[in-house]
């Protein structure tokens, strides 16, 4: 039995937690990246998952919808996607430079582009190519983190090789979550399960937002390595 409702009462529920979405993408985006236009792709993979939901597979509506949700909004980006190739390595660089930062350190960008020897610009394109990957739930972060469209080229749903790869990463990805220290957890709860902003977090835990963006790359970066046995 197919999920019954109005399409303008379902956007009108789902609004809030897609502005929450978006706005948690716009943090870490280049100015000229329009909120609204992310809240619009939101809403269209909205009504593009009440259109291909079938419940017969067992996924809650939500749970489906607000996947959809951020994929159309990944799909924006990456059609947006002004960034050279380059970038690729800036990125590589500038997790390792956050990664190797003592738990109190904080650097800036002046910083960050003076120690990787680059131009300010180019630490606002690095920190777009990371926020691209950054909305989608961890598992999925981690499928993508590498090769942008690997996930979308190659997965179906019940292809047996992919979904044995997802329930690996899923199980590593537990286990080094387990191992990160508390407030790693929780800044990790706050933005993937409570879905607050890096406003509202760096509001909880007393420091400023751009350095909730920073822990929250690092936290990543950190668990990478501990899925890929390099920690």
């Amino acid at each position: 039995m197919k999920y019954k409702i109005n399409e303008e009462q379902l956007v009108m529920e789902f609004l809030p937690k897609i502005k929450i979405i978006a706005l948690n993408l716009k943090t870490t985006l280049p100015k000229n990246i329009d909120v609204e236009d992310l809240i619009q792709e939101g809403i269209i993979g909205l009504l593009q998952s009440y259109k291909r939901y079938n419940p017969e597979k067992g996924t809650s509506f939500y749970t489906y919808a607000l996947k959809r949700i951020k994929g159309s909004m990944y799909d924006y980006l990456r059609r947006i996607d002004w960034l050279p190739k380059e970038i690729r390595s800036l990125v590589k660089k500038y997790e390792d430079l956050i990664y190797e930062c003592k738990d109190n350190e904080y650097i800036d960008d002046n910083s960050v582009a003076e120690k990787l020897r680059i131009e300010k610009h180019d630490v606002d394109k690095i920190k777009f190519s990371l926020s691209k990957r950054q909305i989608l739930q961890l598992d999925e972060y981690f499928l993508n983190n590498d090769e942008d469209n690997w996930v979308e080229a190659t997965q179906e749903e019940n292809d047996p090789e992919i979904l044995a790869y997802k329930d690996i990463l899923h199980d590593k990805l537990k286990e080094s979550i387990d191992k990160l220290k508390e407030r790693e957890k929780l800044i990790l709860s706050l933005y993937y399960n409570e879905g607050l902003t890096f406003k509202e977090i760096g509001s909880v835990l007393e420091i400023s937002e751009s350095r909730v963006s920073q822990l929250h790359s690092a936290i990543l970066v950190k668990l990478k390595k501990m899925i890929q046995g390099s920690e």
